[in-house]
């Protein structure tokens, strides 16, 4: 992936204004895949009782990395939409910690990107959320035959 493509694709994620209300930062970016780490933060507790985050913020984290390993793929256009996004949350993240969603961009068409993504806490063998989704792709920007 060529270094103007990854600046692209994280300036573009970073002015995303949900992105920056959840404070949303990209850790890796590279051909087809991306990393984004979302940290803890007390407005965004979906249950007070417990102070876990609300599953909104972690869909719209998996979400934004989903958008950021399609933009990073070598054959696809820098912009990209959801077309659709199936989350299974496996269970509640842990108050307190750090959420990072990984996603890698694993097919691509002439016109849909498809991704598989990851939501971790510090338990990195117990995910808190799988996502698989599919993203539009731009005609004519994907090289045939690759």
């Amino acid at each position: 992936m060529t270094a103007d493509k990854a600046e692209i694709a994280r300036q573009f994620i970073e002015t995303i204004p949900h992105s920056q209300a959840l404070g949303m930062r990209i850790t890796e970016i590279g051909d087809g895949t991306a990393q984004i780490e979302m940290p803890y933060d007390p407005r965004f507790i979906g249950d007070p009782e417990t102070g876990v985050i609300h599953g909104g913020a972690v869909s719209a984290l998996m979400d934004t990395c989903g958008g950021a390993a399609v933009m990073s793929h070598p054959r696809a256009p820098a912009g990209t939409a959801t077309i659709n996004l199936r989350i299974d949350y496996m269970r509640p993240a842990t108050p307190g910690q750090t959420i990072v969603a990984r996603a890698e961009c694993y097919h691509i068409t002439r016109s849909v990107a498809f991704v598989r993504a990851t939501a971790l806490d510090d338990d990195t063998d117990r995910p808190v959320a799988t996502a698989t989704g599919a993203f539009t792709v731009e005609q004519g920007t994907v090289e045939e035959g690759k």
